[in-house]
């Protein structure tokens, strides 16, 4: 029993492994290095500190709060619901924190019943319970990067459109409108949302830095920036935007040949961490006596463990190796 439930382990650690390769060598075409994403945080934090931001951040979750239940509110009001609203909101989607957080559990704790009912081991049970329940953050996460991603790609074009539009004459509030008519999903909307804001009554720098969290980028975080310098110190707020513009567009390529050059370093770190699996697999298939000696022997799981233990740490020196801070 304990050798067929180490099997199973063994099983967990290759799920593991492969995740670990996933998010280790994931290198997006907008990544921000260690220095630029501890900026916008203290920036970000700073600005949750500030009494305008605060009611412009509660007022975005009141407009669902509001109509919810008393017990629906008091999820809503759990420990990290907050944050995890924020990342639904990055991601696009429209789903209630809590809500998300109980359709994980139900289809976890459903994963866990079957592999309990087919297998009879309480550590399979844990293992796909803890797998599947996890699958929703997973494709929240890569969601919201992709959304972001997009967003960033499509910025400049909208940079472009708000230089143009101020040359015509157009007010700066204006040109979030235009913006909003012109381009597509997820720029659009997000522009659309802070012209509203601007619209409606409110503050300026409010709104633009409530973009700033709805969207945290170094390159959204330069264009409040500028923005509000030439809203205070004066000059050409058209010309800013178009080299604004032409040095994001130069970050993009920058990275895209940065993510080309670090290809065969991805791959050869991708061949390097599955090459012990793919060993263990054809030796299972070419001589299915050994591999049981390896796996159900004390000794040779406490070889198997090491290695994993070894392969985890390879796995983050590579991706040190291979990910380049920009």
């Amino acid at each position: 029993m304990f050798g067929l439930e180490f099997s199973t382990v063994f099983l967990g650690m290759i799920a593991i492994a492969v995740f670990l390769l996933s998010q280790a060598f994931l290198v997006p075409t907008f990544g921000e290095n260690r220095k630029a994403r501890k900026r916008m945080d203290e920036r970000l934090r700073g600005m949750a500190s500030m009494d305008g931001t605060a009611r412009k951040t509660s007022l975005v979750r009141k407009k669902y709060l509001t109509e919810l239940s008393p017990l629906e509110q008091r999820l809503e009001a759990l420990p990290g619901m907050d944050n995890l609203g924020k990342m639904i909101e990055q991601a696009g989607k429209e789903t209630l924190a809590y809500r998300f957080v109980l359709t994980s559990l139900v289809i976890g704790a459903i994963a866990a019943a079957v592999a309990m009912l087919f297998t009879n081991m309480g550590v399979v049970a844990v293992l796909s319970g803890l797998g599947v329940g996890a699958l929703p953050f997973l494709r929240l996460s890569r969601a919201r990067s992709a959304r972001l991603g997009k967003f960033e790609e499509q910025l400049p074009d909208a940079l472009g459109t708000m230089s143009r539009a101020l040359k015509a004459g157009y007010p700066f509030s204006e040109t979030l409108k235009l913006v909003a008519e012109d381009l597509e999903e997820p720029v659009a909307k997000e522009f659309e949302i802070t012209f509203n804001d601007v619209n409606y009554g409110g503050d300026l720098r409010v709104a633009l830095e409530g973009l700033l969290v709805r969207v945290p980028s170094v390159t959204v975080m330069a264009l409040v920036s500028a923005v509000m310098i030439q809203k205070e110190t004066g000059g050409n707020l058209a010309e800013l935007l178009d080299k604004l513009a032409s040095v994001i567009r130069g970050r993009y390529k920058f990275q895209r040949k940065v993510k080309t050059l670090s290809a065969e370093g991805r791959m050869a770190a991708w061949v390097m961490s599955l090459f012990p699996f793919f060993i263990g697999g054809v030796l299972s298939i070419a001589n299915p006596d050994l591999m049981p000696m390896l796996i159900y022997d004390p000794l040779g799981q406490k070889l198997i463990i090491g290695a994993f233990i070894l392969m985890v740490i390879g796995i983050f020196w590579m991706q040190h190796i291979v990910r380049l801070d920009i």
